[in-house]
């Protein structure tokens, strides 16, 4: 068997992203998912030229003169104990708080992936160490682990997205090598193997594309997870710093007046609830739609013929 012939017998396990976009949109989950992160992302692209011209823009901006107003006219959500505006702090934050979360899981994705490829195409030496390694970091809790991290290293936005991509590492790291395990006993790669293709050829080209379906899967979860860590350091005084507006860091400014002025802390908290379950629906979408096992079991309305 000549390597053309492997090439052409080396089936495709993960799905192209075409049709995965066009199955998403027909799942409802997954619909809901790509509405609420549209909105988001619309929010973040287009929202700082809408109040560009508002002076509370400006994230050294404070009027005591005008602190603790309720919503009205000019501040539709009030403003907080620095006479900022929150509305304008909630649009302005959204770029941070999703660019903590891309940061991080891309960060994860960048280290852990390959640490998985390696590790589960290798084994031997290479396995044994880097999952020794992934056992001790998976010990510590992942919030305690980006605390622990975060303490260290200091607080600030480039810290916080490094303490949060270790604590997701490992993760990467396990699904990516449990998945390269059963892919590399396949009939496919041993045809390659057979015809004398390189070891790292073949973990290149027939094995990291049919192992990434699982990672597709975890990559939107661990979005959810990073941006619910990045606010928890962020309401302790350990994420971003003020003033800069980061929707953990409003929750740590405001949690002495949660009683007295609650819409401080509850706008924020919606954000960052809404963000959360958005990458989540949009997770347990790709679930249902690349595990062979739910395929079968999730029912998606076939598109209407004209």
């Amino acid at each position: 068997m000549t390597e053309q012939a492997a090439v052409a017998a080396t089936p495709v396990l993960a799905p192209k992203a075409e049709h995965i976009m066009a199955r998403l949109w027909r799942h409802r989950s997954g619909r809901l998912a790509l509405l609420m992160l549209g909105a988001l992302a619309l929010l973040i692209i287009v929202g700082p030229f809408l109040v560009r011209n508002n002076p509370t823009s400006d994230i050294l901006y404070q009027n005591l003169a005008e602190a603790l107003q309720l919503p009205s006219r000019e501040h539709l959500l009030g403003t907080d104990q620095l006479g900022r505006d929150e509305l304008v702090r909630l649009i302005l934050g959204a770029r941070y708080t999703l660019l903590i979360g891309i940061g991080a899981v891309v960060t994860g994705l960048v280290i852990g992936v390959p640490l998985g490829l390696l590790s589960g195409f290798f084994r031997g030496a290479v396995d044994l160490v880097v999952q020794r390694v992934v056992d001790i970091v998976l010990a510590f809790p992942s919030f305690l682990l980006a605390l622990a991290l975060v303490a260290a290293l200091g607080p600030g936005l480039r810290n916080l997205i490094i303490a949060v991509a270790i604590a997701a590492i490992p993760r990467f790291v396990r699904i990516v090598r449990g998945q390269v395990l059963s892919v590399r006993e396949r009939p496919f790669v041993e045809a390659a193997q057979s015809v004398g293709i390189g070891r790292f050829r073949i973990l290149w080209r027939y094995v990291m594309p049919n192992s990434m379906t699982p990672v597709m899967v975890q990559a939107p979860l661990e979005l959810g997870s990073a941006v619910l860590t990045a606010a928890g350091l962020g309401f302790l005084g350990l994420g971003v710093q003020s003033p800069t507006p980061e929707w953990g860091t409003m929750l740590g400014e405001s949690r002495d007046l949660m009683f007295s002025h609650p819409r401080l802390v509850t706008f924020p908290g919606i954000c960052i609830v809404l963000t959360i379950l958005a990458f989540n629906l949009l997770g347990d979408a790709l679930r249902d739609l690349l595990d062979p096992r739910l395929r079968s079991r999730v029912r998606i309305p076939r598109r209407k013929r004209p």
